[in-house]
């Protein structure tokens, strides 16, 4: 499974900005895929993360930093997760890494080494 992430670019603040995120190849029937970001000079934070089983039920969970602006969404027969980020702040700027976990069956999960398979980044900035 290979996952592709799109949508970055450069927006002025209070801003919108949609990320997709598409993973190629067979999953599982529970699947866990997410978005992460990391800042320059920072570690990989959490951002958010959803997951489904057998196509359906639907659970999004989001670190606190996200919450009220940043809202994550899915199609599970595209295999694609979205982050619409609305209201963008300077500080969201960061490179934005979509991330799976390989072999999920339940629960929710916060850390980089948690995930096995990981998007080339797609870079966020904003600026007035």
């Amino acid at each position: 499974v290979q996952l592709q992430a799109s949508g970055g670019g450069l927006v002025r603040p209070g801003e919108s900005l949609r990320l997709s995120c598409t993973a190629s190849g067979r999953t599982g029937r529970n699947v866990l895929m997410g978005w992460f970001r990391q800042a320059p000079g920072k570690e990989r934070e959490f951002v958010t993360g959803i997951t489904w089983t057998d196509g359906f039920t639907y659970y999004e969970y989001s670190a606190d930093s996200a919450k009220g602006r940043f809202t994550i969404s899915a199609d599970s027969a595209k295999n694609t997760v979205h982050l619409q980020m609305n209201s963008l702040k300077p500080e969201d700027t960061a490179v934005y890494y979509c991330a799976a976990k390989g072999t999920y069956y339940r629960g929710t999960y916060y850390q980089p080494y948690q995930f096995d398979l990981w998007g080339q980044g797609t870079l966020v900035t904003v600026s007035s």
